[in-house]
């Protein structure tokens, strides 16, 4: 019901809009108004009018419209008074993948409260009764599933991470992301990371850092693997090499380059700051002899930092070129080629802040991505001048995916010519293109595939209390059996990227199922040896 009349409203307004000298002022004497309630009249009685002549709904129709969802609002609150509560099943579906993806039980309960009834939905005790069940599940499966997969794991990238001081040794196919090894404890010892390496016997190359336990541990699953071959009279024993993670080898290094250039802008902003002294000094009137010296020293000093530091960013990038599959011209990297720049590289780093990453690229693992390179290459079948050409070519087709649209096309040009070259080598090179592609595509130097699980990884552990072996092998499950999202493995996922074929590609429903029929869906896809 309105406060203030009609005609109260429209006389307001018409003294307002009449422009007479004083109409504002004897309607306000009239009607008792004040003169800016007045001027508010007239702006609401104007803002009508124009709202009226403007067209669009009606006052009439926005009450229609909002009695009638009103109506609609009180008719769904009646059917979800009404409605059936989520079955068990789906409940306990949804408490387990809210785990494995990294949610704690308080949210979960609390998500599952807003579909369920009041009163009806799971207390943070059942809640955690069914993530627990299902990590037993989980665990059952991974066994099989580790052990039907172990003829497609051949390379393995090896980390650990701490969960409150107790380590956990990951272990990460890199071409598949297939998360094949999440082991809670009891140590990072070598007898811990050997006992790892034992469930995949079929490995033939371990990337990791230069850490003792992962040395010591590859060293010993070499002796066992030895020992077990000689027991069983095997003519040829089955290699398992260490390289030299290139990750952490380039981070040690720019973490002393930026140490460098930090240093060059210190010196830089105290050789400013005694120029500034100096001139201070001169405006005042005083001797700048021995302040003048002082600056002096200080940009000497500065320019020595900043040498240091352009000769940190050269080293960088000798390091680079040397650790790289391939060079600028498209040439292969060879260990003595590689092997001298890294010497030169050395002969740069010189003080104490340099100690590790010399010792990194002294260590020869450094260099084995590349002697495995070479040894597959080897094993391919091709001439070595054809070989030569097919590198070239694939580094042209590789570098042109990341380079700029004016400078594409010049390199498109020279793809054409080294294809003309291999086509003179041989007529049939297509073929032994797509064996020397699909070696270079699978060079692994790098750690990384296990860095960016252990990154996922630790988010899950910021947000549970603990992270027991159990979970992480719901984790390691809903992981492996996930679709990428992005990238070039978009729509797989990592078990079926591997080779293995699961009877169903939804992690839950896999989960539910009976192990033994698992495993005899799965039993028709082990490679033969």
């Amino acid at each position: 019901m309105l406060s203030v009349a009609v005609d109260v409203w429209i006389g307001n307004a018409a003294a307002v809009l009449s422009g007479c000298w004083g109409a504002v002022t004897r309607r306000a004497q009239q009607t008792g108004y004040s003169r800016t309630s007045i001027y508010n009249h007239a702006q609401r009685v104007e803002q009508a009018v124009v709202s009226e002549q403007a067209g669009g709904i009606s006052y009439e129709g926005l009450w229609a419209d909002n009695e009638r969802l009103r109506a609609e609002n009180e008719a769904l609150w009646e059917v979800w008074a009404g409605a059936e509560p989520l079955p068990e099943a789906t409940q306990h579906a949804f408490a387990a993948t809210g785990s494995a993806m990294g949610l704690s039980l308080g949210p979960i309960v609390t998500l599952l409260a807003i579909f369920l009834p009041n009163g009806t939905g799971p207390s943070r005790a059942t809640g955690g009764r069914w993530v627990a069940q299902a990590s037993r599940q989980a665990g059952d499966l991974l066994a099989l599933l580790d052990h039907c997969c172990q003829r497609w794991v051949l390379v393995l990238c090896l980390d650990e991470i701490f969960f409150h001081r107790e380590p956990i040794l990951m272990a990460v196919e890199p071409h598949s992301m297939a998360w094949v090894a999440g082991q809670r404890g009891p140590d990072r010892s070598g007898e811990s990371w050997c006992t790892l390496l034992a469930h995949w016997p079929w490995v033939e190359r371990v990337i990791a850092d230069a850490g003792k336990g992962l040395e010591r541990g590859v060293k010993l699953a070499q002796a066992a693997r030895k020992a077990e071959d000689e027991a069983h009279e095997e003519a040829t024993a089955r290699p398992l090499a260490m390289g030299l993670d290139v990750f952490h080898t380039q981070y040690e290094f720019q973490r002393v380059l930026h140490q460098k250039w930090r240093q060059a802008e210190r010196g830089l902003e105290a050789a400013a700051k005694a120029d500034a002294k100096v001139a201070r000094t001169k405006k005042g009137g005083y001797d700048a002899r021995g302040v003048t010296r002082q600056a002096w020293c200080a940009w000497r000093k500065a320019e020595r930092l900043f040498d240091a530091a352009v000769q940190a960013d050269a080293v960088a990038q000798q390091i680079g070129t040397a650790l790289a599959v391939c060079g600028s011209p498209g040439t292969l990297n060879d260990r003595p080629g590689a092997q001298g720049q890294l010497d030169a590289a050395i002969r740069g780093l010189a003080g104490p802040e340099g100690g590790k990453v010399r010792r990194l690229l002294c260590d020869p693992r450094t260099l084995r991505p590349l002697d495995w390179v070479h040894e597959q290459l080897a094993q391919a079948g091709v001439d070595p001048r054809l070989r030569e050409a097919l590198v070239r070519l694939w580094y042209l087709n590789d570098t042109r995916e990341d380079t700029p649209d004016h400078h594409r096309a010049r390199l498109a040009q020279l793809a054409l010519l080294e294809q003309v070259v291999c086509q003179r080598l041989c007529p049939e090179w297509q073929s032994a293109y797509t064996r020397v592609h699909e070696i270079l595509r699978r060079v692994v130097r790098a750690s990384s595939a296990v860095e960016c699980v252990n990154s996922v990884v630790r988010m899950h552990q910021a947000r549970h209390r603990h992270v027991n072996q159990g979970m992480l092998d719901l984790k390691r499950l809903y992981g492996n059996c996930r679709a990428f999202r992005h990238g070039k493995r978009r729509g797989a996922w990592p078990y079926e990227l591997l080779g293995l074929k699961l009877p169903t590609a939804h992690w839950w429903t896999l989960l539910q199922m009976d192990p033994k029929e698992v495993e005899k869906k799965l039993s028709t896809q082990k490679v033969a040896a």
